[in-house]
């Protein structure tokens, strides 16, 4: 018996969208449009009237705005929202804000629209996560034939923090970052997939919520011991011991950033001395990497299924042998100052 097909609303005041996208999507066969949506209002009677799995929704729109839209839908619905942005600074801080109010995951309208099944996928994996799960529950994993590692909760002796996230990660990254003090002992690296001048908006948005200070990475910059890196979005991001490598991607992963290639630097630079994070996101991305520094002797901390809005990433490490602890969202941040005794 096939799978049902996944429910797709469509809203767009562009007529012109309205009509490449629904063919776009319509190409999976997995896929079904159920309807378009012209405005704010009509969106959220459409997604009332056709109960789709995930809503595509515009931003800049007439009567309703997208994020008046998202607020409502998020309200009167168990649909997931993908927000459709434009590849501006503006369009990127009010994307960001669509996240914090609900919306599970964005695409930008010039190129995104290449990724659309893969979100769409996504969003559908969240919507049956949210269902799934009523609340948080830690659990610590326990690995028999390693050697002798430290014991969950003990400090761990690292130089630098990694982290990667994907869907879900910006808010993620929020809850952890809003834990830490801004006297942080070591340098934080994030690798979030994400595109281009989207990483620049997320690193403002973390400066100005959380106490350590959040800068995009450039190229040559120092590592310095109380400050978060956001790797910059269409780029790989490396480490040496010292300073931030940036550079285009050259064939090395799908993701740009990608965590494997961050954490492949990390071992490189730091060897067992790192402490390393996976949030919540789709695919795989970093489990191997990750993998390769727990039998360095690194220390991993994976966020844990009930927190995640895609138990994708973290799901992959678990189920290889490469976390040393999981974690619901809302402990990472204190394990992380705990970890690093700061």
């Amino acid at each position: 018996m096939s799978a049902p097909l996944i429910r797709v609303l469509v809203v767009d005041d562009s007529p012109f969208m309205r009509g490449v996208l629904p063919a776009k999507i319509e190409a999976d066969s997995r896929f079904k449009v159920v309807g378009t949506a012209v405005d704010g209002r009509d969106a959220v009677e459409k997604t009332l009237q056709l109960k789709p799995d995930v809503v595509t929704l515009d931003i800049d729109m007439p009567v309703m705005n997208g994020l008046d839209a998202l607020r409502e839908i998020v309200r009167q619905s168990t649909a997931s929202v993908i927000m459709l942005s434009a590849r501006t600074e503006q369009g990127a801080a009010i994307t960001l804000e669509a996240l914090a109010l609900g919306a599970v995951d964005f695409i930008p309208k010039s190129r995104g629209v290449d990724r659309i099944h893969e979100k769409l996928l996504a969003a559908v994996e969240a919507k049956t996560q949210k269902a799934r799960v009523s609340a948080p529950k830690p659990t610590v994993v326990v690995r028999p034939t390693a050697p002798p590692r430290a014991a969950a909760g003990a400090r761990v002796n690292a130089k630098i923090c990694i982290i990667g996230s994907s869907t879900g990660g910006p808010q993620a990254l929020q809850t952890v970052l809003s834990q830490l003090p801004e006297s942080l002992s070591v340098p934080l690296v994030v690798a979030q997939h994400m595109p281009p001048n989207f990483t620049k908006a997320l690193a403002q948005r973390l400066d100005d919520l959380c106490k350590p200070k959040v800068i995009e990475a450039e190229d040559g910059m120092a590592l310095v011991k109380g400050t978060v890196y956001i790797s910059p979005g269409g780029m790989q991001t490396r480490v040496t011991a010292t300073e931030i490598r940036i550079s285009p991607d050259h064939g090395e992963s799908l993701y740009k950033p990608s965590v494997d290639v961050l954490a492949e630097s990390a071992r490189g630079a730091f060897g067992k001395n790192v402490l390393g994070v996976m949030l919540t996101g789709m695919g795989g991305d970093g489990a191997a990497e990750f993998g390769k520094l727990l039998k360095l002797g690194a220390y991993n901390i994976a966020q844990d299924q009930a927190s995640s809005v895609v138990y994708g990433m973290p799901r992959t490490l678990v189920e290889a042998g490469g976390a040393d602890e999981v974690l619901p969202l809302d402990q990472i941040g204190q394990r992380i100052r705990s970890a690093l005794g700061c």
